[in-house]
């Protein structure tokens, strides 16, 4: 997901910098929502299990040009079969395994946005500084009135999900994050996130024991609540949440890009990936945390399910050093 909001800047600047050009979009059928209301895309081409059926219909568009930003064996396919002129983006796989396997690094510093808008170049194409693109449908576009009232005159979000365990910080840890923030905060993730966000959400409640201490909390600022979304909204709607947001908290996700599309303040959470392979927060303010006192990270270029390592250092050692007014 957040690969295909990194590219997005190739698409607008393909459309505003070339004359009469019509732009087509390829990805995968699951992934189309996220650009259908994406105003630089004149058509989405989707594959859903057929490569062949996909084929055929491409075939059928006459392109001119291939702007190849993924670069897989499923998109070497495509172009060989296709027989169009074409521009790919070099994913530097190798400088990727002497990082991860050796610790060398030999990766350019340079977002990856921009190494994305190097493959279009020789079109005379350029980076027009404006950012990552994320346009939420009419419908998704979430109402005040849809939150709790607690959470109507301004919240923190916390995307808290991931697709990997090492990429996100253990429930305690996020209880942690949650406790130092201590304003009003809104849980976002998928309906695989939400236990988590209830075990988070219950340790904030009040309780017969916390009860004389309530109001005492609430004058000091020291109270955070907590409102589990993880869920509850689509993709789109969680997007909206974001972008109404006052900062965003998330792992290296496709949420803290869709965030920077937003031009949100973003405090980036790493684990066993790191920033330096490019796709940090875009365009926008960021703080990074990271813990760079052990030598095992990056253990991986997309994370894990368990550390390999077993102690999870990256994660369980890292410091959230922030102030919020």
């Amino acid at each position: 997901m957040g690969d295909i909001v990194l590219t997005t800047p190739v698409v607008r600047a393909l459309k505003l910098q070339m004359t009469d050009v019509e732009i087509h979009y390829c990805t995968k059928s699951s992934y189309k929502f996220l650009l259908d209301s994406n105003i630089y895309i004149d058509q989405i081409h989707t594959l859903d299990k057929s490569l062949i059926t996909l084929l055929r219909k491409l075939r059928k568009e006459k392109f001119d040009l291939l702007i190849d930003l993924h670069h897989n064996l499923r998109t070497m396919f495509l172009k060989s079969l296709l027989g169009v002129r074409a521009h790919s983006f070099p994913k530097l796989n190798l400088q990727k395994w002497l990082l991860v396997k050796l610790k060398i690094n030999r990766l350019p510093n340079i977002h990856i946005v921009d190494r994305y808008m190097s493959t279009v170049a020789s079109l005379d194409v350029k980076k027009d500084g404006q950012g990552l693109d994320y346009f939420i449908p009419e419908k998704d576009q979430v109402e005040n009135s849809w939150l709790p009232e607690t959470h109507r005159n301004g919240y923190i979000v916390y995307a808290l999900g991931g697709t990997f365990a090492t990429k996100k910080l253990p429930t305690t840890r996020m209880i942690e994050l949650c406790d130092k923030i201590n304003k009003p905060i809104i849980l976002l993730g998928g309906k695989e996130d939400q236990k988590i966000g209830n075990v988070i959400t219950e340790f904030f409640e009040k309780t017969a024991k916390s009860e004389p201490n309530e109001e005492t909390l609430i004058e000091l600022n020291k109270k955070a609540t907590i409102f589990n979304g993880c869920g509850k909204f689509n993709v789109n709607q969680s997007a909206s949440i974001i972008k109404n947001a006052q900062a965003v908290f998330t792992h290296d996700t496709g949420m803290m890009h869709i965030a920077a599309a937003f031009r949100k303040k973003i405090y980036s959470i790493w684990g066993s990936t790191i920033p330096e392979f490019g796709m940090y927060p875009y365009k926008t303010s960021f703080v990074i945390f990271e813990n760079k006192n052990i030598k095992c990270r990056p253990c991986s270029k997309i994370g894990f399910r368990h550390c390999p390592k077993g102690h999870f250092k990256c994660m369980n050692d890292l410091t959230f050093d922030f102030y919020m007014p």
